[in-house]
């Protein structure tokens, strides 16, 4: 099996008064999913005052595919949440990121910043992911699990979404649910989206991450851990991928490995990605236990939906937060910061909106969160799909990954480029130059 099929389906059209719904309900807003992003709008959604619907197709605990480390992009919006994040909580903390490439390993303290923590987390995603679903809950939110949002609920004048039709329980029992506003959070597929008409723009970047878990002694590690070096040697010639193998240790006897590649490699759609980290696994030292003796899960795949791949990000009646918007990071694959971020985002928008006194006023507040997203992200974006079109190119790869390392201070504003972590104002001058960078590129 090759790397993991992005596939788009659209739900069946659903009319405003759909004569088979077994029961009906209400709320402010629903929100579809309850991953990152869904659980994080419903919790400031929730903590505004108000009514929020959060509908999740699976039941907690459940697995997601992630590397499970958290930049401190992510832990800033844990914090804001009022997660406890501390090592007693279960939390394991980490200081910043080693690099390895070939010969050359450098470690690489988080920047000390103002605006965010000098630190990052690991924590598996079945814990992580029902950690914010009950904030969320504990906030006001209304959660249901077992719940498959089908497709959208529109009024057929206008087109808007006013709820959405879904599969209730194991039984799935057909519901209907109601709202003036729905927030999309249903990942890369977010049939929602495709049932509005909201489509991914191929011309943007998509990668494809595959892991698992091994029990080792790497178990425990103060640093996450980079390798710049994955290679394509297929037909007796070695091709360097544009992309990195990880390690993060979980601290419970066991690691996350895996790896994440862009589709700027000629190679993408053509390579079995999990026979690649099978690979890369078996070229690892004897004693960290990387075998498929120890492995204590199935190697799983998923794609990763970069730059703003998917937009509008508003359009009658319908949000798009994390990976239904394509929020990943194009410079690291990283998807929860921006997956909690956007969903911040939304929910300031959506409870600014719906205290405005007449549909002309909430609508004109609503289109206000495409352009905030923009002016967030835009440019760096911008500047993130150029960077996966260079390192597409396996001989810029190669210099990069055999020079760079030996270069401790371009090393560490390359960290703050690729993990996005500078203050706004002030700062130094590598946060200046970065975000002057990030300013004057065109956002698209």
């Amino acid at each position: 099996m090759g790397a993991p099929t992005v596939t788009e389906t659209v739900a069946p059209e659903n009319d405003a008064n759909p004569g088979n719904a077994a029961s009906q309900d209400t709320a402010d807003v629903i929100v579809v999913g309850a991953g990152p992003s869904g659980a994080t709008t419903a919790y400031h959604l929730a903590r505004s005052g108000l009514d929020v619907l959060l509908l999740e197709k699976t039941a907690f605990p459940r697995e997601k595919v992630c590397g499970d480390g958290l930049t401190p992009r992510a832990v800033k919006q844990l914090v804001a949440m009022g997660i406890d994040v501390s090592e007693e909580a279960g939390w394991l903390r980490n200081k910043g990121l080693r690099i390895i490439s070939g010969s050359h390993r450098l470690e690489l303290d988080w920047p000390q910043l103002a605006s965010y923590p000098d630190y990052g987390l690991v924590r598996k995603r079945d814990d992580f992911d029902e950690q914010l679903a009950r904030q969320a809950e504990k906030a006001g939110a209304r959660m249901l699990e077992r719940c498959n949002v089908t497709g959208p609920v529109r009024d057929e004048r206008t087109g808007r979404i006013t709820g959405v039709v879904a599969k209730l329980g194991e039984e799935k029992r057909q519901v209907t649910f109601r709202a003036p506003l729905v927030i999309a959070a249903d990942g890369n597929s977010t049939r929602l989206s495709l049932a509005m008409g909201m489509h991914r723009d191929p011309a943007r970047p998509m990668g494809v991450a595959v892991r698992t878990y091994f029990t080792t002694p790497r178990h425990d590690d103060d640093y996450l851990e980079s390798w710049l070096e994955l290679w394509d040697r297929r037909g007796g010639q070695e091709r360097l991928l544009p992309g990195y193998g990880w390690v993060f240790g979980m601290g419970d006897g066991t690691s996350n490995v895996g790896l994440g590649v862009l589709n700027s490699s000629p190679a993408f759609k053509d390579l079995d990605w999990r026979e690649v980290l099978r690979t890369w696994c078996a070229g690892m030292p004897e004693e960290w236990g990387f075998t498929p003796d120890n492995m204590t899960g199935p190697i799983r795949g998923a794609a990763l939906p970069m730059a703003f791949n998917r937009k509008p990000h508003y359009a009658r009646g319908l949000l798009l937060v994390g990976d239904a918007g394509g929020l990943v990071n194009p410079f690291n694959g990283e998807g929860i910061a921006y997956a909690m971020e956007s969903g911040r985002l939304a929910a300031e928008v959506v409870g600014q909106a719906l205290a405005r006194q007449t549909p002309y006023q909430r609508e004109l507040a609503l289109r206000g969160y495409p352009k905030a997203l923009k002016d967030t992200y835009g440019g760096y974006y911008t500047l993130g799909r150029a960077f996966v079109r260079v390192i597409g190119n396996a001989k810029v790869m190669r210099l990069a990954a055999e020079h760079g390392l030996s270069h401790p201070v371009l090393m560490r504003f390359v960290l703050k480029l690729l993990a996005n972590l500078t203050d706004p104002t002030g700062g130094d001058a590598m946060d200046r130059l970065i975000n002057g960078l990030t300013k004057v590129t065109p956002r698209a």
